[in-house]
C-alpha cells in the first residue's frame, strides 16, 4: 500500500518513502507536510526543492547542513548581494550541489524575495495564496498515486517565473507545496496524516 512500518525504532506506520534512512524518517516525522511560514524558512525550502531538480530528495537532504552553512543560514539579504566571489566559493563547496545555474538561481531568487518586500508583500503571502492560506488535505493511498503537479502548482510556477524566480517549475512547486504543508500528502494510514 502507501505506508511502511519501521520496526527498528517503533511500530508507527509511515509514508512508503520515509523509511529509506534515519535522516529521511526524521524529516518525514518532524517536518514534511507541517505548515511552514516565515521568509527564511520558505526561502530555504524553495532553494532546496530547486536544488533537487534532476536529483533525489535524499541527496539534497543529506546536504541540508551544507546548504545552511554555505548560504549563511539562508540570510536572504546577504545572499541577494552575492557576486562572482561568492559564486566561485560556492562552486568549490562540496557541502552543496555545485551547479552554477542552481547557485545563480538561489541568488536571483533572494533578490526577487526582496523585491516582493519592496512591493509590500512577502514570499509567505505569495506562496500560501495558491491554497488561499489554508492547507489542502489529500488522501492518496501511496506516493506513486500523488500527482507530480497540480493546477495550483502550475499557477504558482507561472507566477513565480513571471516575477523573475527560477528553478520553479510546476513539479518543483508541487514538491514545495508538499514539504511546506500547503498540501497534506501523507498517506491516510501514516501516523502523520492526522497530526499535520
Amino acid at each position: 500500500m502507501g505506508t511502511k512500518t519501521d520496526t527498528t525504532s517503533d511500530a508507527r506506520r509511515r509514508c512508503d518513502w520515509a523509511t529509506a534512512s534515519a535522516l529521511m524518517m526524521a524529516y518525514h516525522d518532524e517536518q514534511w507536510g507541517l505548515p511552514l511560514h516565515g521568509e527564511r524558512e520558505l526561502f530555504e525550502m524553495l532553494t532546496l526543492e530547486g536544488a533537487q531538480a534532476g536529483l533525489s530528495w535524499a541527496t539534497i537532504l543529506s546536504r541540508r547542513e551544507g546548504y545552511l552553512a554555505a548560504f549563511e543560514g539562508f540570510a536572504i539579504d546577504r545572499i541577494s548581494q552575492y557576486g562572482e566571489k561568492e559564486t566561485a566559493r560556492l562552486l568549490t563547496d562540496s557541502g552543496i550541489i555545485r551547479n552554477r545555474a542552481k547557485i545563480a538561481s538561489t541568488i536571483k531568487n533572494a533578490q526577487m524575495v526582496l523585491k516582493l518586500h519592496e512591493e509590500g508583500s512577502s514570499l509567505d503571502e505569495l506562496l500560501w495564496s495558491f491554497v488561499e492560506a489554508v492547507p489542502r488535505c489529500d488522501a492518496f493511498r501511496s506516493t506513486t498515486k500523488a500527482p507530480a503537479e497540480t493546477d495550483e502548482s502550475r499557477a504558482m510556477s507561472k507566477t513565480l517565473k513571471k516575477r523573475g524566480f527560477s528553478f520553479v517549475g510546476p513539479t518543483i512547486c508541487y514538491a514545495l507545496m508538499q514539504s511546506t504543508g500547503m498540501v497534506n500528502d501523507h498517506n491516510p494510514d501514516c501516523f502523520r496524516y492526522h497530526e499535520v
